[in-house]
Formats: structure tokens, C-alpha cells, sequence
């Protein structure tokens, strides 16, 4: 059969490699970068209409799911815990090492909330630098609503200061002895204890979806590839791996020696043959009849 190739060790290994490639670029990669994209679309919309409208009073996002209103401005009103405060470290701004200084606030309305005050510069280029001291009277301060970060390793204490290694309410709540809302309010610019303001994320698309349609890209062309050679392959005479003639195999120096050597044997041999025919001739001529 014309297709007993497609079971040969060799073509099997090769149709796995190929599929598996294909598989992830079409079912994981592709649908990744979609998800990025659809990500960064929904993130540069939550922002362009939370700079379109004012902040509301945040009574009105008390029972909504944080991660589904990222990005809300909102109003809060209360008092900073300062004593409860730490820090998140291994963070980069504006491409430079920084911390990010976590405070809870008690709002008027009874929940603590996580309140994200910006970030310092590590003092000599790795401890946390003294810290401004927030306001200890009721303040009023707009922030905006981020979705917490998933890490729930234990935060450490180091140098008199609380460390974290990402912002959630959980790991600070547990260093604190706090029950803290989930989700945390990053302060909007000019704001009461601010430090120095993170800055906002680039409202541009990025390449996620050109990324996306590459890997399908990708996906498409290895399965295509595989067919065509199928195809080529299952034709009269098998296209790529039809025999080919052996060439012949390069003689070493001592065995082209050893056939000269037995070529001169040869010839010497057959000199000598005919020297004696020769001979046994001429004595028939000359012996009387």
C-alpha cells in the first residue's frame, strides 16, 4: 500500500512533532495572545471612561467584584493605619528598582481597605528608605480600583519594616492582624499621603493580536506542510524517500595498494603463461616430423 509509509518509525515521530506543534500554536498560544488583547482593550477602556466621568463615593462599589471594575476611580473617606503599613518589594517603575508603600485605610463606611500611598527608591540601591508619614486625620482621597495580585507567599519583617512580595489584602491582612476588603486603591495623583504616583498604563493596543494571528500563522503552515509532503510522499515512486543509488565507497590507501600489488601478480602471471606457450610452440616447429 502506498500509505504503509505513513506507520515507518521515522514518519510517526515526525507526524507527532508536527501535530503537537500545531495543537499548541492553534489551541494555547493563539487563544493566550487573544486574551491579552482582549485584556488590554478592556483595560484601555476601563480607563478612558474612568477619566471621562468623576469619582464615585465608594459605598457604590462596596459589594461589586473588584476585578470586574478595574481601573474605577473612587472616592475614600477615613483614616490611615499607618502603624499597619508595609511594603511591596522586587517592583520596577519607569524601569528602575522601587518599593510600593501599602497602607490600610478605615474608611467612615466600616471596611478596611488596602490603599497602594506610590513608591520609593531603595535607599543605597536596596534597603526601604524612611517613609512620609500619612495623615493620622480623616482624609478624603481619590484612588483607583486595581484587582489584587494572586502570590499569597507570607510576607517578613527586615529593617523594622514589612515586606510583601505582592500586593493582597490576604498576606497583609495576616502581618497586620487585619481584616482588609479585597482588592486595593492605588492613589490618583496629588493626593494626601501620597509618595511619588505610579504612573498609568500606556493606553495603546500592543502587539498582542498580530502576535495571536501569527501563532495560528504558525499552526496553519506546519499542518499544511505535512499534508503537502503526505501527498508527495504518497505518489508512485515516494518523492522523498525513494531509493537512491548507493555511491560507491571511498577505497582506503592500503587496499588500492593491495589490488595494484595482485593486478602486477596477475600480469606477471599471465607473461610467464605465455613465455612457456611460446616456447612449447617453437619446440612443435622445430622438432622433425
Amino acid at each position: 500500500m502506498r500509505l504503509r509509509f505513513l506507520l515507518r518509525p521515522g514518519w510517526l515521530a515526525l507526524t507527532v512533532a508536527v501535530w503537537v506543534f500545531a495543537g499548541v500554536c492553534i489551541w494555547m498560544l493563539a487563544p493566550w495572545q487573544f486574551g491579552r488583547d482582549d485584556q488590554r482593550v478592556g483595560q484601555n477602556t476601563a480607563l478612558s471612561e474612568a477619566m471621562a466621568t468623576d469619582p464615585v463615593p465608594f459605598a457604590e462599589v462596596l459589594d461589586e467584584p473588584n476585578a470586574e471594575h478595574e481601573w474605577r476611580r473612587v472616592v475614600l473617606t477615613g483614616q490611615f493605619l499607618a502603624d499597619s503599613e508595609a511594603v511591596a518589594r522586587l517592583r520596577t517603575v519607569q524601569g528602575e528598582a522601587a518599593y510600593e508603600v501599602l497602607t490600610p485605610f478605615r474608611t467612615t463606611d466600616g471596611p478596611v481597605v488596602l490603599v497602594d500611598r506610590g513608591y520609593v527608591r531603595p535607599a543605597d540601591g536596596m534597603g526601604v528608605p524612611d517613609l512620609t508619614t500619612p495623615p493620622s486625620e480623616r482624609v478624603s482621597v481619590t484612588a483607583w480600583t486595581r484587582a489584587e495580585e494572586p502570590d499569597l507567599r507570607d510576607g517578613f519583617l527586615e529593617d523594622g519594616e514589612r515586606q510583601v512580595y505582592s500586593i493582597n489584602t490576604a498576606t497583609v491582612g495576616r502581618m497586620v492582624g487585619l481584616d482588609i476588603r479585597p482588592g486595593y486603591f492605588q492613589l490618583d495623583v496629588d493626593q494626601p499621603g501620597l509618595e511619588s504616583a505610579l504612573p498609568l498604563p500606556r493606553m495603546e493596543a500592543g502587539p498582542f493580536y498580530s502576535y495571536a494571528l501569527q501563532w495560528l500563522a504558525f499552526g496553519v503552515m506546519a499542518i499544511g506542510g505535512w499534508l503537502y509532503f503526505t501527498w508527495r510522499e504518497a505518489k508512485p515512486g515516494g518523492a522523498l524517500t525513494r531509493e537512491r543509488e548507493k555511491k560507491p565507497r571511498r577505497k582506503s590507501v592500503a587496499e588500492l595498494l593491495a589490488e595494484d600489488e595482485a593486478a602486477e601478480d596477475r600480469a606477471a602471471e599471465d607473461g610467464e603463461r605465455r613465455e612457456v606457450a611460446e616456447r612449447v610452440s617453437e619446440r612443435r616447429e622445430n622438432s622433425p616430423a
